[in-house]
């Protein structure tokens, strides 16, 4: 085969050409995506541990994560309200601000409980970006394609975690509290300039204009009471409610595996802390050679098999990491290895599943709803994983383990969704 039969090969891959076809919000958002990602995916292996070398205990990690919490619930409800008031575009652009720029600046200077707990507080802005900001990348791109977007979301993401290398060489040339003080200013700078972008190259959804003008001049404590008729229709709807249940377990191990793995394998397994950074290395590659080369050969349509398979490679790699013997790094490698093929399976097809069976009229809202719902079943699972870790360092794994395979039952009774060229998914309830 020559060079320019590649090429064509490439241009024809279906990941290209859900770019392609959606213009526009869909791809300015996935290309910046990375701004977000690199410092994220820099701090994140030593975050946890940036707050316990200055004296945070594992209690008040799990309490800082539960308040945080019952405060992001306040402010997903609020999500919503503000994403149809004052539009998709300018919610996403203030959340991104308040919630990370002026978030990581106190990041930066925090050396105790109450400063890491305001910065975690003003983080949970990111709460109203997140119900905009889904608005804003899928309202006005093609159904049978939300699988490719969250799966380019997701690619935007893994090619960040490749810079990871970078935290682990300066924490090993220096100490690591200056290095993350550091990281967390330049998060600061890059989330600024995100914002600018979403200024200059986004536009407004169709939907978004729609309930801007149809919520002007309505006060925000009437579009708060008007979720007393939501939410009693948000909970006729098996489909969203299947839904959401796994999405709220999801969400709990992704709390305990983002704060308490770092803890765990240099604590108890006794592994040196430069190798948190090559973790998330191999997570991103595995993930990428998945998405690329295998997510689209799937049909895009089913979501049930791909999902519950997922779940079972979750529980599975939990067992591992319960099971590994100290100082036995193949042990936490596998571990990785086989999360990454789930989080690729699961992840995409999540966020799609929930997207294709809510009402596309009330989406910043239901968003918002659901959201908030997430959160606030998912609050005391931070002090309980904390709790736990203070006991033994595996029993927050042996609690995802059992979270995976309660999924694992809530996805047996999930229906698969009818998605049509055009217009939205029908859902059989």
């Amino acid at each position: 085969m020559d060079l320019k039969a590649k090429i064509r090969n490439l241009k024809a891959h279906p990941l290209l050409q859900v770019l392609a076809d959606n213009g526009g919000n869909p791809r300015t958002l996935v290309l910046i995506e990375p701004l977000w990602g690199i410092p994220y995916n820099l701090i994140a292996p030593f975050a946890t541990l940036y707050m316990y070398t200055q004296g945070v205990t594992d209690v008040q990690i799990g309490l800082i994560l539960s308040i945080t919490m019952v405060v992001q619930v306040l402010f997903s409800f609020f999500g919503g309200i503000l994403s149809d008031k004052m539009g998709r575009k300018f919610t996403t652009m203030m959340g991104d601000f308040f919630g990370w720029s002026l978030a990581c600046l106190v990041w930066a200077i925090s050396n105790n409980f109450w400063l890491f707990l305001a910065a975690a507080i003003l983080n949970c802005f990111e709460q109203i970006n997140q119900t905009a900001w889904y608005c804003l990348l899928i309202e006005d791109a093609r159904p049978k394609d939300l699988v490719g977007i969250y799966t380019w979301v997701n690619i935007g993401g893994l090619v960040a975690i490749f810079f990871a290398p970078l935290s682990g060489l300066f924490v090993g040339s220096y100490s690591m509290v200056p290095v993350v003080r550091v990281l967390y200013f330049l998060f600061a700078l890059t989330m600024l300039m995100k914002t600018f972008i979403t200024f200059k190259f986004c536009h407004e959804t169709k939907q978004g204009k729609i309930r801007r003008e149809e919520t002007k001049g309505v006060s925000v404590l009437h579009m708060l009471g008007e979720y007393r008729q939501l939410i009693p229709n948000l909970l006729k709807n098996r489909s969203v409610l299947k839904t959401v249940a796994v999405s709220v377990i999801l969400y709990v191990t992704n709390i305990v595996s983002t704060n308490f793995f770092g803890l765990y394998v240099t604590q108890r397994l006794g592994l040196s802390e430069n190798f948190l950074a090559l973790f998330p290395i191999l997570n991103a590659a595995v993930m990428l050679v998945f998405m690329v080369g295998i997510q689209h050969r799937m049909n895009a349509t089913k979501f049930r098999v791909p999902l519950w398979i997922g779940l079972a490679l979750y529980a599975t790699a939990a067992l591992v990491l319960i099971f590994s013997p100290a100082d036995n790094l193949g042990f936490v490698l596998l571990y990785v290895f086989v999360a990454a093929i789930a989080a690729a399976l699961v992840n995409p097809r999540k966020d799609a599943l929930l997207q294709l069976n809510i009402n596309p009229q009330e989406r910043a809202r239901l968003n918002a709803l659901i959201m908030a719902s997430t959160i606030a079943l998912s609050s005391p699972f931070g002090y309980l994983a904390g709790w736990l870790s203070s006991m033994d360092r595996r029993l927050p794994f042996v609690l995802t383990f059992l979270l995976f395979i309660t999924a694992m039952l809530v996805i047996c009774r999930i229906q698969e969704p009818q998605v049509e060229e055009k217009g939205e998914s029908t859902i059989e309830l």
